[in-house]
């Protein structure tokens, strides 16, 4: 759109390694001029130009700004009214100020405002924003999204949000707030018990105060003072089971046994997991040891008995299989919502598949992952789950022990392969 392209073009320079405060004290002067300026105002509000009589509301400004963050990009003008008239800002320095603020306290990810300040010669003075979107998705600070339809901004509905995260795929899904869970939506059995597993008197002065634990101590949680919007991986990892399988129902894990060497043949047991990410994790687990043999050590003979009519049991390294169990709940890539997570059980195999956009990953990033250089899709789920104190034991040594141990133990060597946003593992029994 020509008004868009107008208002984008480069009249700055790039503020991206700048920090706020050099941003403050070094802030070039001002290169919009008034005929940019009027050119802007003739065309009259859009998706990409909102025009404040004044900075009265913090807040609402913060939505505009969010709303045309997370559409693109665009401006906002200050001391001009609905009818397009210019009436000024008194108070143009406070209002520059502000807007730092709330750009850097009331937005996640912050953003750097670009801010000019134009002067007429009756006196009156505009103070102009230009925002740019570059790290979408932009909430408020308690946890709301806004986009800019033509003149009017409208929060993101439910169903908006998701298809809108799948779209852009961003890193930070796990951060998302989810507005509508409740601190009884948590198990808090399991939350407490792996704050105590750090210091006793954690549970003497935080028991029973979810939010507060949740929001201050574990950084799993949005929202001011009396508000909680705990984020996905607060709900996966503390939820309660039954809570966990209703807000987040793509989480969950299909788990099946086949009798043969590949998907084509017969399904002995398929099984759907849900609930939390260590309820989960113990489950797999259970349904593996339910048709494998999982050892420490390698056995010294196959099990294998000649011309036998039954199918020995696999037998797998237990260390690897467990890391491949935590490595596949801890980087699942849930903005792919059609893509689930599986283990495949064959006779002589079994397979781990999980959602994995394929779009910059491959083939360097599969390649380097042998070698322990990963790319974190959950931060957070990974730094508590892997924690003994969450529950489970996950071995040390990553994908790099899966494949040394199970070529250890098999004398088969491991596959790993991408494709179609999926990544898979296969580890071959001895």
């Amino acid at each position: 759109m020509p008004r868009r392209k107008f208002r984008n073009t480069q009249r700055f320079e790039s503020p991206e390694e700048r920090t706020f405060q050099e941003y403050i004290t070094n802030q070039p002067a001002p290169h919009t001029t008034r005929t940019e300026l009027l050119r802007l105002i003739r065309g009259g509000e859009d998706t990409y130009l909102e025009l404040k009589i004044k900075l009265s509301n913090p807040e609402r400004i913060t939505q505009g700004i969010v709303a045309i963050a997370n559409t693109g990009g665009g401006t906002l003008l200050f001391g001009v009214s609905d009818q397009l008239r210019i009436e000024g800002v008194s108070n143009p320095e406070w209002v520059q100020d502000e807007l730092v603020r709330i750009c850097r306290e009331e937005i996640v990810p912050p953003l750097v405002p670009l801010i000019d300040c134009i002067a007429f010669d009756s006196g009156r003075r505009v103070v102009v924003l230009d925002i740019e979107g570059k790290r979408r998705p932009y909430r408020t600070r308690d946890g709301r999204f806004y986009l800019r339809i033509g003149a009017e901004k409208r929060e993101t509905t439910r169903e908006e949000l998701s298809a809108w995260l799948d779209e852009i795929r961003p890193l930070g899904y796990e951060n998302i707030p989810l507005p509508t869970v409740l601190e009884e939506d948590f198990d808090d059995a399991l939350l407490w018990s792996f704050a105590g597993g750090f210091a006793e008197d954690v549970l003497g002065k935080n028991i029973y105060q979810t939010a507060d634990f949740l929001k201050k101590d574990l950084l799993l949680a949005t929202g001011n003072l009396d508000e909680f919007f705990p984020t996905i991986a607060a709900v996966l990892l503390f939820g309660k089971n039954e809570r966990v399988a209703e807000l987040l129902p793509r989480s969950k894990v299909t788990v099946a046994r086949f009798s043969g060497d590949n998907g084509q043949a017969q399904v002995i047991e398929k099984v759907d997991l849900q609930g939390n990410l260590l309820t989960i994790y113990e489950d797999i687990l259970k349904f593996i040891s339910r048709y494998c043999d999982l050892d420490k050590l390698k056995p010294k003979k196959s099990k294998a008995v000649a011309d036998s009519p039954v199918q020995a049991r696999g037998n797998y390294h237990l260390y690897s299989v467990t890391e491949a169990v935590s490595n596949m709940l801890m980087h699942r890539d849930l903005a792919l919502r059609e893509i689930p997570t599986r283990v495949l059980i064959y006779d002589k195999s079994i397979e781990f598949i999980n959602p994995r956009r394929t779009n910059g990953f491959v083939p360097p990033a599969s390649r380097a992952i042998r070698y322990g250089i990963s790319q974190r899709i959950n931060p957070q789920i990974a730094s508590i789950f892997s924690r003994r104190e969450y529950g489970t034991s996950v071995p040390r040594g990553g994908l790099p022990m899966v494949l040394r141990g199970t070529q250890n133990f098999s004398g088969k060597r491991a596959e790993i392969y991408t494709s179609n946003d999926e990544f898979k593992l296969k580890l071959y029994s001895f």
